[in-house]
């Protein structure tokens, strides 16, 4: 047995962001400084994965939550862009390469994983073709810079699954959600409109047509503050909004779901909401960038016959064409009589 290090290089570096080390450094470090870190420690966030020139800023509002004091193991989920996939994969390599440093995928969890049955194995090719996953690495470094050497990453490529399928992925990964040195990080944009994403709906009611997108766009917000897998996807039949992280979004509301059975209350409410660019006829197109934040309960005190919960924070996100920033809080209701362990 080959003991060789697998890499996946910074494949687009240079392209969809600088590949000079201490430049993105600054860069990163410029866009943190200007937001506020009101709602940490993060334990799950949504985030674009457009190029940083378009989304670096809107970014910073998800990551500067991120507490690397308590995380320790960090999930990716970024959708499929280049490949059709079914289910879910994961990477074949060790490492993945930053300009900054390298991260450490977590080959036990990644066990844990694979035995399951339910996952597959992409190339290194396909790995590295996708920007999805990529381009939350290097704001994964900088988070967690001051614990670089105590972390590690779970990257997991997520195919175009059915509700059911959504279901099963979010049962599955909830128990990982359950722990608070865990963060989930669910890489997404929100519309893609115009005549080379194929998608121009627009509600005249609104007014001018990036006036349709936005409301487009926060009535799936709305939705998604629900916490109800359910819902959002009738959203998506209904309105075929080109949000392509829909699936991981999928895949995190349902594990939340999973958390809720168990007695946790949780509560959405958005920070802000920018557009990328604003279309005011049919030759423009846009993007969609949505920085979202998702807080959340992470410990509980257990007591004989009786548990009683901290509130802590879960979770900002972001998606990829209209910058907002959505945070959630998760709180344990005292339904729960029995002192075992909340997984």
């Amino acid at each position: 047995m080959s003991n060789r290090v697998l890499c996946r290089e910074a494949s687009h570096a240079g392209s969809w962001y600088t590949a000079s080390g201490p430049q993105l450094n600054a860069q990163l470090e410029a866009w943190l400084s200007q937001v506020q870190s009101t709602k940490r420690p993060a334990r799950a966030i949504i985030a674009p994965h457009a190029g940083y020139t378009y989304c670096g800023s809107c970014a910073a509002h998800a990551y500067k939550q991120v507490d690397p004091n308590i995380t320790r193991k960090i999930f990716i989920l970024g959708p499929s862009h280049h490949v059709p996939l079914s289910r879910c994969a994961l990477s074949s390599v060790d490492i993945y390469r930053t300009p900054l440093y390298d991260l450490r995928i977590d080959q036990k969890i990644y066990g844990e994983l694979w035995k399951t049955g339910m996952f597959e194995r992409m190339s290194l090719q396909t790995d590295e073709d996708e920007h999805s996953i990529e381009m939350h690495l290097p704001y994964t470094a900088k988070a967690m810079e001051s614990h670089k050497d105590e972390f590690t990453i779970i990257p997991v490529l997520v195919g175009a699954l059915s509700e059911s399928k959504e279901q099963e992925f979010g049962k599955l990964f909830s128990k990982y959600l359950a722990d608070p040195s865990n963060l989930f990080v669910v890489s997404s944009d929100f519309c893609h409109w115009g005549q080379r994403f194929r998608y121009s709906y627009y509600d005249e009611s609104q007014g001018e047509i990036y006036r349709s997108i936005e409301h487009l766009d926060k009535m799936g917000m709305s939705i998604i503050e629900q916490l109800d897998p359910v819902s959002f996807s009738n959203y998506l039949k209904k309105y075929h909004n080109t949000i392509c992280g829909r699936h991981p979004i999928g895949v995190l509301l349902n594990a939340i779901n999973e958390l809720q059975k168990n007695g946790m209350n949780m509560s959405f409410s958005f920070l802000n909401y920018a557009q990328s660019s604003q279309c005011r006829n049919w030759q423009d197109s846009s993007d969609a960038k949505d920085a979202l934040l998702v807080l959340a309960v992470t410990s509980a005190e257990l007591y004989p016959h009786r548990r009683k919960g901290k509130t802590e924070l879960i979770t900002p996100y972001a998606l990829d064409q209209f910058c907002g920033t959505l945070v959630t809080h998760l709180k344990f209701s005292e339904k729960l009589q029995s002192p075992k362990p909340f997984l």
